[in-house]
Parts: structure tokens; C-alpha cells; sequence
């Protein structure tokens, strides 16, 4: 396993560079000097937890994944903060697909729960998302309610 402090030095510089920062507008964001920066993406420093999470912040990551992704063994850059990519599934012969276990517990997802399938159609943004049935419900009824004070005022 990788020491945390390379970690962290990996992912502050490819954090930096995918936003397209300089050391020094970095620096200023966060209210330290730029040799600071430096020192923290050459691995000569680490940054106090005070500036762990400005950085954190200023990339929208979390403070974990700031600290502990790697990027080298996931393949892939650090999600922003909320998001998650969770591998990939096999549609089985009668359409069906298992959630990886990450995703269930994260979500709590359990045996029996109602989920309802929304999708998108447009080619740029096409997807299928699922959504708990209980939060579908919840803003069915406050739409109600809404259309209901609205409909109440007219009269």
C-alpha cells in the first residue's frame, strides 16, 4: 500500500492540473504562499488539516478521497464530492441488473425496496437514474400540496 502522503501529493498536483490552476492561484485561494503549494505536490510537505480542507473545498472533492484516493489503482481522476462511480453491470437474459453492494449499503438500498427507473433520452446527457419510491412519493405530494394553496388563493 502507498504511503497517505503520497497520496496526497499525487492528487493535489493532478487536482491542480485538471483545474487548470497555477501553484500560485492555488496559493491565493487558499491563503498561502506558493512555495507552500509546491512543497505539498513535491511530497516535501503535507498540508495541515486546515488547508486539507480548503483544497478539498476549492477542488470539490472530499476530504477523504483528497487524502486517500488513488488514482493509479482506480483508473480513474477523484470524483467530485457526491459522486460515485460504482463499476459496471451485466444485464442479465431477462433484463435484470444487481447493484454493486457498494451502491446498496451507501444508499441503503435493501431487498423489497421500491425504486422508480427514470431516463434521459438526450444523446449528450442519456442515461437511465434510479430513485428510491418513497422520495418520488414525497414530491408528488408536495407538488400536490403546492398546486392545491395555489388553486385555494385563485378562489
Amino acid at each position: 500500500m502507498k504511503k497517505q502522503s503520497n497520496l496526497i501529493f499525487q492528487n493535489l498536483s493532478a487536482l491542480r492540473q485538471y483545474h487548470k490552476y497555477s501553484q500560485e492561484e492555488v496559493a491565493e485561494k487558499v491563503g498561502v504562499s506558493r512555495q507552500a503549494v509546491a512543497k505539498w505536490e513535491s511530497g516535501e510537505t503535507v498540508p495541515d488539516i486546515l488547508n486539507c480542507n480548503a483544497l478539498a473545498e476549492l477542488y470539490d472533492v472530499s476530504l477523504d478521497s483528497l487524502i486517500h484516493y488513488d488514482q493509479e489503482k482506480e483508473h480513474m481522476p477523484i470524483p467530485p464530492k457526491g459522486k460515485h462511480l460504482f463499476g459496471t453491470v451485466k444485464v442479465g437474459d431477462r433484463g435484470q441488473i444487481v447493484l454493486p453492494k457498494k451502491a446498496r449499503d451507501l444508499f441503503r438500498i435493501k431487498q423489497g425496496d421500491l425504486l422508480v427507473v427514470l431516463g434521459d433520452e438526450n444523446p449528450e446527457t442519456a442515461g437511465i437514474a434510479l430513485v428510491p419510491g418513497d422520495t418520488i412519493l414525497r414530491n408528488i405530494a408536495s407538488l400536490r400540496d403546492m398546486l392545491n394553496d395555489e388553486k385555494e388563493e385563485i378562489e
